[in-house]
């Protein structure tokens, strides 16, 4: 049960191939040939998702069932519209201590025994938090959907909140943050990266809180956290697989029908400032080896105008061992042990990031010249037509490929897509849209978005200076 925002940053992006889609002929294999792939038209067959029921319950639970009978199984997936962004000051890390505290029991399930009722089917599940929200899911055989509905219903209408589970997870949460982000290289620059880059405490603060803000709540407050934001009203389930939509839609209504409605606040203002001068700090890292360094912009939120460019442009810049800064600065000048860029995809402000760890004797300003250099080449000369489809080859890679985490081959893929555009804008249907509009993207496209989002003054630096530890 890890959130994105726990995961350091440091390693560069895996490398990626071309995929060749059914629908077209095979691509280029080798490297030199893959460097001379020109545009193909795909035919691509849609939906890619097909809907085979789109339901509301009276109490507002919004129910997605894609068919799928080509194998005997069935995923799960259960949205809440609640992440770190809806916290209060003072009140941080809510969000993620509740992916713990839904799996220490409610009325009839025991402590820890959702595990235990899932994997004695065959089955997996997992949760993880976001900024933006928190998704739990499972994946079982198909005659064992019954059991996800019952186990997910019965802890959004009963979980257990007591004294006891609530110290015990903040014994663990404590434990998660000193492994995953304390004694983790780089990671807790990674956290002071959005602190400083952000405005808005809402978008700026961790995913994981602040402990104190934590100890010092009590029973109340995590109650009524709970209470406001883990209602059918503020989720979105998504069921995809081996199933009769109509008989999902009974047993949604079975168990999920009587939990009542709650009153969801209105969403927090995440509005962030135009960036007038840029930022700078250096920060001491003790688990650090070697120097490193993060440039980052504020950059647009999911599904907004120039998102889909942005992501195109990450794929030029960092992707795979051909990309433009993997060949300059790791392969050709040598000056990093690794370069990588990221783009969370958050609904309302992210960040566009590179992370660069050093290699030795070359100093970050130098380094630093060579990385905004290559942003600067994108900014005066359009990228090329072999780099803009093999970028678009990418995300067609992500969509269709088996070893992808969201791959349309995977039911579990397709389930968090369906529940993830139904939650955030209301229409399971839009990923043909957005593939199209990946597709439609040109050079000048990118051109003209790395000409407003990478300004001086909207920059954010963030140096690492590694340190010994005190014996």
């Amino acid at each position: 049960m890890v959130s994105r925002k726990l995961k350091c940053r440091q390693s560069a992006l895996a490398a990626l191939t071309l995929l060749a889609i059914m629908q077209t002929g095979a691509l280029p294999s080798s490297a030199a040939e893959t460097e001379k792939t020109t545009a193909v038209k795909i035919d691509i067959k849609k939906p890619l998702i097909p809907v085979t029921r789109d339901y509301t319950l009276k109490n507002g639970l919004r129910l997605i069932v894609s068919e799928d009978h080509s194998a005997p199984v069935a995923a799960l997936v259960l949205i809440y519209d609640v992440g770190a962004r809806d916290e209060q000051k003072g009140r941080s890390g809510f969000a993620h201590f509740f992916e713990h505290m839904m799996f220490q029991g409610s009325d009839n399930v025991g402590k820890m025994d959702h595990f235990k009722y899932i994997e004695n089917v065959g089955g997996t599940l997992n949760a993880s938090t976001h900024a933006d929200f928190t998704n739990y899911f499972e994946k079982v055989p198909s005659n064992q959907i019954e059991l996800c509905l019952w186990l997910e219903s019965d802890r959004m209408r009963s979980l257990k909140i007591n004294a006891e589970n609530f110290k015990n997870q903040l014994e663990t949460v404590k434990e998660e943050k000193r492994m995953r982000v304390d004694n983790q290289a780089y990671a807790p620059a990674s956290i002071r990266l959005e602190e400083l880059a952000f405005d808005n405490w809402a978008n700026g603060h961790p995913t994981i809180g602040y402990f104190e803000d934590l100890e010092a709540s009590g029973l109340k407050d995590v109650k009524q956290f709970f209470d406001t934001y883990y209602a059918p009203n503020n989720a979105t389930l998504a069921i995809v697989g081996d199933v009769n939509a109509d008989e999902m839609v009974k047993l949604t209504e079975k168990y999920f029908g009587t939990i009542p409605r709650a009153k969801v606040p209105s969403r927090p203002d995440l509005s962030e400032p135009k960036q007038s001068k840029p930022k700078a700090e250096v920060v001491e890292d003790k688990q650090a080896q070697m120097p490193a360094f993060w440039l980052a912009w504020k950059a647009p939120g999911r599904r907004e105008k120039d998102f889909y460019a942005l992501n195109i442009l990450q794929n030029i810049l960092s992707t795979g061992e051909s990309s433009r800064l993997y060949q300059r600065m790791v392969k050709g000048e040598q000056v990093a042990l690794s370069v990588s860029c990221s783009y969370e995809e958050r609904r309302g402000p992210s960040l566009f990031e590179s992370f660069v760890i050093l290699k030795p004797g070359h100093s970050p300003e130098k380094v630093k010249d060579i990385l905004l250099s290559e942003i600067e080449k994108v900014q005066k000369e359009k990228v090329s037509a072999e780099e803009l489809q093999k970028s678009k080859n990418q995300i067609l890679r992500g969509l269709f490929s088996s070893s992808s985490y969201n791959s349309l081959q995977r039911s579990l893929g397709r389930a968090e897509l369906l529940a993830e555009y139904t939650a955030f804008f209301k229409d399971p249907t839009l990923i043909d849209k957005d593939l199209d509009t990946y597709m439609g993207i040109t050079a000048e496209d990118i051109q003209d978005l790395a000409r407003r989002l990478f300004t001086k003054e909207g920059m954010t630096t963030l140096d690492v200076k590694p340190v010994a530890a005190k014996k």
